[in-house]
């Protein structure tokens, strides 16, 4: 499977502002590559703290996009994937409707009862992992399902955990033109981070977006 993780930062890498409040960062020229992104994606991926945070559809805006989806036999919309260990995900969350499917990765300390609720919801359970969901099983069953192009739209825990996992091949980080600040505001990459063995970059590109600045890693891994 071929992972690219995806992001947008302020100029002082937060990914939002300490209330966990989403903010513009790009603009119209960086929201049309992300949305080609996704429409090359087979599945969007992101963390129970984003949906819980933000309560993303991550559907295609454009409809050009889903009808040349469609036309070469695709569903219109990617699939959607949610980390939920516990399976915290709210039942109505736009993310679980009908648009796509979506996939709710959650691990065996989920009750069996909150994973026919959600299942019951609109979502396909995939169960990977015991406290926590094994990531490198999760994607393994994701690839069983057809998913060989997954984007990673954050947050920065579900960041770290790949990249914890040398699970990720790209990294894209649009850096806007703000400043956001706050020790507590979440970052690109999160969780405990990394004392040693930290993972490598290669910077394959740089190119102006809107007001701001497109960075394109190649990861070389850990």
């Amino acid at each position: 499977m071929h992972v690219v993780v995806n992001a947008a930062t302020s100029a002082d890498g937060k990914l939002s502002t300490r209330r966990r409040e989403q903010v513009r960062i790009s603009g119209p020229e960086d929201f049309a590559r992300v949305g080609r992104l996704r429409a090359d994606s087979d599945a969007v991926l992101v963390g129970i703290g984003t949906v819980l945070a933000d309560d993303p559809h991550l559907t295609l805006d454009d409809a050009a996009l889903r009808d040349e989806r469609a036309a070469r036999g695709d569903e219109p919309n990617p699939a959607r994937v949610v980390v939920d260990s516990s399976g915290r995900i709210p039942l109505d969350a736009r993310i679980l409707d009908d648009a796509a499917t979506t996939y709710v990765l959650l691990s065996a300390d989920a009750t069996p009862e909150r994973r026919d609720a959600i299942a019951a919801a609109g979502a396909e359970v995939v169960v990977a992992g015991d406290e926590r969901v094994s990531l490198p099983e999760a994607l393994d069953a994701l690839g069983d399902r057809g998913v060989a192009d997954l984007m990673v739209e954050g947050g920065g825990e579900i960041i770290h955990s790949l990249f914890a996992a040398d699970l990720v091949d790209e990294l894209s980080v649009y850096v806007g033109s703000l400043v956001l600040g706050g020790r507590e505001a979440p970052t690109l990459v999160d969780g405990p981070g990394f004392v040693e063995d930290f993972p490598k970059l290669s910077l394959e590109d740089v190119r102006r977006v809107d007001d701001g600045v497109l960075l394109s890693y190649e990861v070389l891994g850990r």
